[in-house]
């Protein structure tokens, strides 16, 4: 199917009501759903790799911090260049630069799989390998977020996002199952050549979208400043810039989950491996079922993110007095959720908000900012958790992202002239934002 300049001709699809969305409602657009298909395959070849790839850096080298130099090397490009990859996603079509990053990923897999099963891999290549995955997720990342909106349309937005979400944490689930059993069984080449054919899903999926069907999008021409000219616009526009602050900070702070769960799994409770993998389980069940009931919500809102922000830390700060291994595994589920649903809001609500032509950059603004927290949060954690112990260190990161979550609330009520409004509703407590003028009007009819 072409992916020109004609695909962008032509009419768009007819919207959908969002109020008569249902959870699963985007996966009936004919693109999204070859689009979704596909990404379930791979999004479980990417965790065997992400398994496989650990497990070889660690066999090969016997350092843990080899595998750290393996994940930093995978994060580092999204870091350096991220806003440019932004930049080259508004100007080229996306469903071929999709084409592109997602060949380009599997390629790597299967030349990790030879070398491999070659014998002749070497941590060098590994090394290589991670940075290469990481210049495609440059582009790949704001593309793929983008390219969302493409297929379903503004109204089914929220839902997409939210099932493009739920479709990664399953992934979770099942990916480092079945690496498991593959690397006991034949090896780490095979998971590695598993992960590199899994993309011929997605490839063929988006050969298959009929291009008249995506929503029309008008590109941005080539021109100097675009880069300036996405921060820019993020700067002034207060719903865009505190939602990507408020997602770093929960990120940062609140995120740094493998630094806090091997430490209370073998420094507070002694319980070792198996329960540090059931409190991961848990969390990405709760993950799942956070973004599954955001596919259902259908609308993002700010104090739906705000609120789920307040409640991911304040049940981190609970988590972290949890005086038993039980209690603290089964608080794991509604963090996950609550930091999903800060997760998946944010995505969407930044995607609605954006003119079409700066998706590209404020998608990659914003995943850098979401990304990139968790590497530099992750050593100011560690230092806590040396320094004052594992709990500590997961109440203080609950408590900032709780307290940034409140800070910002307040900022944006305040820029949107909104004012706190108490009251009662059928006997309930009814807390909610209103406008200044509605309040005293209130006040005077009362």
């Amino acid at each position: 199917m072409s992916t020109g300049p004609g695909a962008h001709s032509a009419p768009a699809p007819t919207t959908h009501d969002p109020r008569k969305s249902s959870m699963f409602s985007s996966l009936k657009v004919r693109n999204y759903r070859l689009f979704f298909v596909g990404q379930v395959i791979s999004n479980i070849g990417t965790w065997m790799q992400r398994i496989a790839q650990d497990w070889l850096v660690l066999s090969l080298t016997g350092s843990a911090t080899a595998v750290g130099v393996t994940t930093a090397l995978q994060f580092l490009p999204m870091l350096l260049f991220g806003l440019y990859g932004g930049v080259l996603v508004d100007r080229l079509p996306k469903r071929r630069a999709l084409l592109f990053t997602q060949s380009a990923m599997g390629a790597t897999g299967v030349a990790l799989a030879a070398l491999t099963l070659s014998g002749q891999v070497q941590v060098w290549h590994v090394y290589l390998a991670a940075f290469v995955v990481g210049l495609a997720t440059v582009v790949d990342n704001p593309a793929r977020q983008s390219f969302v909106s493409e297929m379903v349309g503004p109204d089914q937005l929220q839902n997409a996002v939210s099932l493009n979400s739920a479709n990664f944490q399953s992934a979770r689930l099942v990916g480092p199952a079945v690496a498991g059993v593959m690397i006991t069984g034949v090896g780490t080449g095979w998971a590695f050549l598993a992960n590199g054919l899994s993309f011929v899903a997605p490839l063929i999926g988006l050969m298959m979208m009929r291009a008249r069907e995506l929503y029309v999008v008008e590109r941005a021409p080539r021109a100097k400043g675009q880069l300036r000219e996405g921060l820019h616009y993020v700067a002034g526009r207060p719903e865009l810039i505190w939602t990507i602050v408020l997602a770093g900070f929960v990120s940062t702070f609140g995120f740094n989950f493998p630094v806090y769960l091997s430490a209370f799994a073998d420094d507070v409770f002694h319980a070792g491996a198996g329960s540090y993998s059931l409190f991961n389980t848990l969390m990405a069940v709760g993950s799942l079922a956070g973004a599954l009931l955001a596919a259902r919500r259908g609308t993002a809102r700010m104090r739906v993110l705000v609120a789920g922000a307040v409640a991911f830390g304040t049940l981190e700060i609970v988590a972290a007095t949890a005086p038993s291994l039980w209690l603290f595994a089964l608080l794991m589920a509604p963090i996950g959720m609550f930091g999903m649903t800060v997760n998946v809001t944010a995505n969407s609500s930044i995607q609605m908000s954006t003119d079409p032509a700066m998706r590209g950059r404020v998608m990659a603004l914003y995943m850098m900012v979401f990304m990139g927290g968790s590497p530099v949060g992750a050593p100011i954690a560690g230092w806590i958790t040396d320094a004052y112990g594992v709990r500590a260190g997961l109440a203080s990161g609950g408590a900032i992202a709780a307290a940034a979550a409140v800070t910002i609330g307040l900022v944006l009520a305040r820029v949107g002239n909104l004012r706190l409004s108490v009251g009662w509703n059928h006997g309930h407590p009814h807390v909610r934002f209103v406008p200044r003028e509605a309040r005293e009007q209130l006040a005077a009819a009362a």
